[in-house]
């Protein structure tokens, strides 16, 4: 039998999943399939594709199917359809590592009790990250599993650059920014010397990550230096339904003037603001980029405008700018959002090429050959991020904590 790899992404409504080969350190060639059980506590759907795309499993759950029913399915399904294999490790995504964790771990109920303990950190996804690995235990309670954050790329940010202006005691208990989607911002580190070139790699480097969660990070010789969320996955760019930076005297507003309990701002600024906010339609940028709505465009022109923002203070983080790189959902996929924040980093030195930009499939160059700043479009690939940390770990390599 042949060992595989699953690596699992649980959220709020979901599970999604990809299996990987893991007889050497995985690449994109070694995946099987990949798919998800979408809503949750609905009537869950679960789709399977193969990794040309095709269909391999097309079905419902019962209505009101759980996340544990759903791992038990899942599971249940692999093993039948795989016979010849054996799952050897599943590796999780979780949002929120902390102080404690710089890079994957092996799963333990000590680690699972200290990721509880950041679930108000990350309130729409640490919970449901954790659930997936407890259900998963109860499964199969001696399978290998290892836990993948989005924090430990930005572990060694500068000091300076994790500070928040707040008194030390607090600083001291944690109060910090910590910087998320890292696991995408590492896959893209690792793709940009074959993409870009080696001198692109080793320069001053922003990359956008756009998508229903947002966020951009500064990168000098593909290290991180700056990034825009903070201590939760709130901060920063504008989102899908997430408001991004706010002055906190909003918050203290809401509280005192119009009584808002702590709960019902939380839902508004994770879930009923940004994109889906301003717009009054939709969190989706494909549906908004295709309205005529005046609300529509108007969400697009601050989401636009914020990124531009966000742009020039971490290219002030760097020093300068060498490359623009965009990924994630939007920045891969929507060339209008590309072109506008290109055409608003002009005074950075950025000069589009339209149809390079227009034409784009998959990774490559949309600036024009003349350009002072690069800039690039590269797809990114965290579920592969994640097979390749649990490969390397179960190979030999150790855990590790800060």
């Amino acid at each position: 039998m042949s060992d595989v790899l699953l690596v699992l992404n649980a959220g709020s409504s979901s599970i999604k999943f990809a299996l990987y080969e893991a007889h050497t350190e995985p690449t994109a060639e070694h995946l099987i399939c990949e798919g998800g059980i979408g809503s949750l506590g609905h009537r869950p759907h679960f789709k399977v594709v193969n990794a040309d795309g095709t269909t391999r499993h097309d079905d419902y759950l019962p209505e009101g199917a759980s996340h544990d029913d759903a791992m038990a399915v899942l599971i249940g399904w692999i093993e039948s359809t795989f016979p010849e294999h054996r799952l050897s490790a599943v590796g999780h995504r979780v949002v929120h590592g902390g102080a404690l964790f710089d890079g994957p771990v092996y799963v333990t109920p000590e680690v699972i009790a200290q990721l509880r303990s950041f679930d108000r950190l990350a309130p729409l996804h640490q919970p449901h990250n954790v659930a997936a690995i407890e259900a998963l235990a109860k499964l199969h309670p001696k399978l290998t599993q290892v836990a993948c954050f989005d924090t430990a790329f930005h572990h060694r940010l500068p000091e300076v650059a994790t500070a928040f202006a707040l008194p030390r005691e607090l600083t001291a208990q944690g109060v910090r920014r910590y910087g998320f989607h890292g696991l995408s911002y590492e896959y893209i580190a690792g793709r940009l010397p074959d993409v870009a070139g080696q001198a692109v790699a080793d320069g001053r480097v922003v990359v956008a990550h756009l998508g229903a969660g947002a966020s951009m990070c500064a990168m000098l010789r593909c290290r991180s230096i700056a990034t825009t969320m903070g201590f939760t996955a709130l901060d920063g760019l504008m989102m899908g339904s997430r408001c991004g930076e706010l002055d906190p005297g909003v918050v203290l507003y809401l509280l005192e003037e119009k009584g808002m309990t702590p709960r019902a701002i939380e839902d508004l600024l994770y879930r009923e603001s940004g994109l889906l906010g301003v717009s009054g339609i939709s969190d989706d940028m494909r549906t908004l980029l295709a309205s005529d709505d005046p609300r529509a465009c108007e969400a697009i022109e601050l989401f636009v405008y914020r990124i531009a923002r966000e742009l020039g203070s971490l290219a002030a983080a760097l020093g300068g700018l060498d490359a623009l790189v965009f990924t994630g959902g939007i920045g891969e996929h929507a060339a209008e959002i590309r072109r506008r924040v290109c055409a608003q980093a002009t005074w950075l030195g950025v000069a589009l090429d339209p149809d390079a930009n227009a034409n784009l499939k998959g990774a490559g160059r949309i600036s024009a050959p003349d350009s002072k700043v690069s800039a690039w479009a590269i797809p990114t690939d965290e579920d592969l991020m994640i097979a390749r940390h649990v490969w390397r770990l179960a190979d030999g390599g150790s855990s590790t904590k800060g």
